[in-house]
């Protein structure tokens, strides 16, 4: 069953955020676990499942040559693979990071998969820390990737901190965003407050009437701890399922509607989160040159 713009099938769709811990450089097992975990998630009904950023190799590389023979081509190469078999035996969509190997280029990745296999890939626009000297920047813009469950966009990570990632995704059209992330600890961040990262995905998601589905991993990897809290935020900005723990493995689900996400874009009789914008004064498509799509 295909959900088209105007249609009157608009059905529930439970979504999974799963926290892990991958080991450094241990694909193997990595995938072995993510495997295990989304199967589990399957199990308790979820559609569509996100895991964390380079879920299969961890994060802290020591040397481009160690991100380089971690990185792998998509869609053929092993973890887009495994991903790809449970997808389909199970049924479900699965959003996993990875590190993208095109020649002698390395993306940081976000992959989608479902009952059909392989779907497509986002490239992270906005690279954090060491990122810069293993990966080249994002040069495959924001697609949306049309399904039965509704309309899926990608970031990664960092992407959260620049509103125009989220407010082009909405745009373009996107009804759930899946972020694939690895936070780390913030300067100036009070132990009393939630992460910044998560005020970011429910300013954004209120801010466009999205689903964001934020899946972070725990532990710490080479002296660099991560912080946890991933969570699932509603297309009116508040939390769904989480935050999670800032230290355990766990999968937070939570269900959502796409007739109520769009209609969440209309605030009240008089406004609406995107046809409000001024389009007289600023680029709709942000300076982009995509055009704006129809609905």
């Amino acid at each position: 069953m295909s959900v088209l713009p105007g249609s009157s099938a608009f059905p529930s769709v439970t979504l999974a955020s799963v926290q892990m811990a991958p080991r450094i450089g241990d694909k193997k097992g990595n995938i072995a676990r993510s495997v295990e975990l989304i199967e589990q998630a399957a199990a308790q009904g979820a559609k569509l499942i996100v895991l964390p950023e380079l879920a299969n190799t961890g994060y802290v590389f020591q040397s481009r040559s160690e991100a380089f023979e971690l990185a792998e081509s998509i869609p053929d190469g092993e973890s887009t693979q495994a991903w790809a078999a449970v997808a389909r035996r199970c049924n479900v969509y699965v959003v996993a990071g990875i590190a993208e190997r095109v020649e002698n280029r390395l993306y940081n990745c976000a992959v989608l998969v479902g009952p059909e296999g392989f779907i497509g890939t986002y490239r992270k626009l906005h690279l954090w820390g060491d990122e810069h000297l293993y990966f080249e920047a994002g040069d495959a813009g924001l697609p949306i990737f049309h399904t039965e469950i509704g309309r899926i966009g990608m970031v990664v990570c960092y992407d959260g901190w620049f509103p125009e990632t989220y407010r082009l995704l909405a745009t373009l059209g996107a009804d759930i965003v899946a972020m694939p992330t690895n936070w780390v600890p913030m300067p100036g961040q009070p132990d009393s407050t939630q992460a910044m990262a998560t005020t970011l995905a429910m300013a954004n998601a209120h801010s466009n009437g999205l689903n964001i589905v934020c899946a972070n991993r725990v532990g710490v990897e080479r002296d660099q701890p991560f912080i946890g809290q991933s969570l699932i935020v509603g297309p009116q900005g508040w939390p769904l399922a989480g935050p999670a723990s800032n230290t355990q493995e766990e999968i937070l689900y939570a269900q959502i509607n796409l007739k109520a996400t769009r209609q969440a874009r209309q605030l009240n009789a008089f406004n609406h989160v995107l046809r409000d914008r001024r389009d007289d004064l600023y680029d709709p498509m942000l300076g982009t040159g995509w055009p704006l799509p129809r609905h």
